[in-house]
């Protein structure tokens, strides 16, 4: 009985605890000063205190239902605990899943498992995605390793797909895309194609309820196509799992030549070993459908945009793919399990390899060189929230300057989506914002019709607001013209902080 108990603890130990633990050393090495109190605030990634359920929460106001669930999820776990300790379990969550889930799919001993699980939650997609402050898709990310082994065992394939339902359309997406391939050829695909689809009714269904049809504006896939972020050009890029269209999302030193070399080694090795080292691996031919189909999409906007543009303007629902360089998990997943094979090659050294993901992408660690940072929303803020929230009468909140992404002096001038749709967003009460994408000089149109309706509304008098049901105007102040100031000459200034002003139009 002990030796049986001992060797259950030292399986126990191989394939969950020790690479959770490695998983969660990781996150902590990646994040550093972001795991401070406060909020990290960087891209797409906004999180806010006391967040509340609205329309917007639901996919029903406001653009695509990209933050749903995942805005629901989060309003729900910040009724028991603060929304800033919230946001720091779930990125430390993607380390952890992410790690040991693809430990677990590497037939080798520990080592090699450990090797694995480094290669998946530290490489350019993780690092070019957190400072993208797509977390979501990241939750998604993670699950993939654990939705693979759900399908090949036909069995817990919905409790190993819940991060990406949490997620929302773009985890679902890179999901769908992983394990479908694998359950075809288990002969599991209705079932996991209906569980697909469950899980995708949350942001499915209000896109499809919206009164007004959603648009996919085709100069978003020139906007979002994938970029050379390395010496080896766009397509070159994403086989090293990098190539992200916005170049504030790169790490700092990301484009060394000797350190991009050693990068692309890493994944090229991984592919390599997937096929050239025996092993049961039930998923095999799977992923590699799913990572050569991700990786064709992730090409497509940079060698084919004409037909991808076609593709958009023919259906909104390919704007999917415009966004196509997240398309590569798979191949970093394929090439996480190929580098955990590899390193049951060379067991003596297979230690040591766990640190080589680290040591050829140095410059994530601690927030990326501080990149990501945890700060607080200034008091003028919670001043304004307070007088909307004490407020009976009904009107919504309209948020100036009219730009989806903001630069704020309290936040380190770090690009951030607008916070002021969810951090203003006091029950009965939805916040207008602008959600037009700026990427260089390309401009991505708005998919809200009301905040086209809006946009209209802004070239003429204030007083035309009303027809649109706009009660209060917040301004930055710190960015906020004095033109944008005369314009609002006769609205009541309620609260007036450096940091921003509200007021509240019409005479009550």
């Amino acid at each position: 009985m002990r030796h049986v108990l001992t060797d259950l603890g030292r399986r126990l130990r191989g394939r969950h605890v020790a690479p959770a633990l490695l998983g969660l050393a990781l996150g902590l090495l990646a994040l550093g000063p972001a795991l401070r109190p406060g909020y990290v605030l960087v891209q797409d990634m906004v999180f806010v205190p006391d967040p509340a359920f609205t329309r917007f929460t639901f996919g029903l106001s406001g653009g695509a239902a990209r933050a749903v669930p995942s805005d629901a999820v989060v309003t729900l776990l910040s009724m028991a605990l603060p929304a800033w300790l919230v946001q720091k379990l779930v990125l430390l969550a993607v380390f952890v899943l992410g790690c040991s889930g693809t430990a677990g799919l590497v037939p080798a001993g520990l080592a090699p498992r450990l090797v694995a699980g480094a290669c998946y939650v530290w490489n350019p997609y993780v690092a070019e995605r957190l400072l993208m402050g797509q977390w979501a898709l990241l939750l998604g990310y993670a699950g993939l390793p654990w939705a693979v082994r759900a399908v090949c065992a036909g069995r817990r394939t919905a409790v190993a797909l819940l991060p990406a339902a949490a997620g929302g359309f773009a985890a679902m997406a890179i999901s769908a895309l992983t394990v479908l391939p694998i359950a075809l050829l288990t002969r599991r695909a209705w079932r996991t194609g209906l569980l697909l689809l469950a899980f995708s009714l949350p942001w499915l269904v209000p896109t499809m309820l919206r009164p007004e049809g959603l648009v996919g504006d085709p100069a978003g896939v020139e906007a979002f196509a994938a970029r050379a972020d390395s010496p080896f050009g766009a397509v070159g890029s994403l086989l090293a799992l990098g190539g992200i269209w916005n170049a504030h999302a790169v790490p700092v030193g990301y484009d060394v030549p000797v350190a991009a070399v050693a990068r692309l080694a890493v994944v090229v090795t991984g592919v390599a070993a997937f096929w050239l080292v025996r092993a049961e691996l039930p998923f095999r031919v799977g992923l590699t459908v799913a990572a050569a189909a991700g990786f064709a999409i992730a090409c497509l906007g940079a060698v084919a945009p004409e037909a991808l543009k076609w593709l958009v303007g023919l259906w909104a629902g390919f704007a999917v793919l415009r966004d196509a360089q997240q398309f590569v998990a798979p191949l970093a997943l394929l090439a996480a399990v190929g580098a955990g094979l590899a390193a049951s090659r060379v067991r003596a050294a297979a230690p040591v390899l766990v640190g080589v993901p680290p040591a050829v992408l140095p410059t994530l660690a601690w927030g990326a060189f501080g990149a990501l940072a945890a700060v607080p929303y200034p008091d003028g803020w919670h001043a304004a929230r307070a007088v909307l929230a004490a407020d009976r009468e009904p009107g919504d909140v309209l948020v100036l300057p009219f730009e989806s992404y903001r630069r704020f002096p309290w936040n380190g001038m770090r690009a951030v989506l607008d916070p002021a749709q969810r951090f203003f967003a006091v029950p009965g009460r939805e916040v207008v914002v602008n959600d037009a994408v700026r990427v260089g000089g390309i401009v991505v149109a708005s998919e809200d019709p009301r905040a086209r309706r809006v946009g209209g509304l802004l070239r003429g008098p204030w007083t035309g607001l009303a027809a649109e049901g706009i009660r209060y105007v917040v301004v930055d102040a710190e960015i906020g013209s004095p033109s944008l100031q005369a314009w609002l000459t006769g609205a009541k200034l309620l609260v007036d902080t450096p940091e921003i002003r509200l007021y509240r139009l019409g005479r009550t």
